[in-house]
């Protein structure tokens, strides 16, 4: 069974930045579709962003649009968020998943990793 390894989670100061990766245990795993998402304490899961195996294709929540960045290394077979100008209500663990079309529904995605904590202090 292929596994989501998600890293690059910590805890940084509002205004902040981190980089989340993304990879799958079998390098040779892939889908359509890669996203993020995350559930902040006491919330449920939501949609951060989501990109095409191509690339050309990235959605995000209006929440993070114009602070978050998508993106895709093929060659590493490895997804990446970059989040900038963190605020405290992004905190929260964030979830990488794989699914068959860069879409914001997750019950289209079948694969999830565990989860990375992100904590921004005010």
């Amino acid at each position: 069974q292929v596994q989501l390894v998600e890293s690059g989670g910590g805890l940084v100061q509002a205004g902040g930045s981190l980089r989340l990766s993304c990879a799958p245990s079998r390098r040779t795993f892939s889908r359509d579709a890669m996203g993020w998402f995350r559930q902040a304490p006491g919330k449920e899961r939501e949609f951060v962003a989501v990109i095409s195996r191509s690339g050309g294709n990235t959605y995000y929540a209006d929440s993070v649009k114009g602070r978050f960045t998508i993106s895709t290394d093929n060659t590493k077979n490895t997804v990446y968020l970059q989040m900038n100008s963190l605020k405290p209500e992004d905190t929260a663990v964030y979830y990488c998943a794989a699914g068959g079309a860069p879409v914001s529904r997750q019950s289209l995605y079948d694969y999830w990793g565990q989860g990375t904590q992100v904590t921004v202090s005010s």
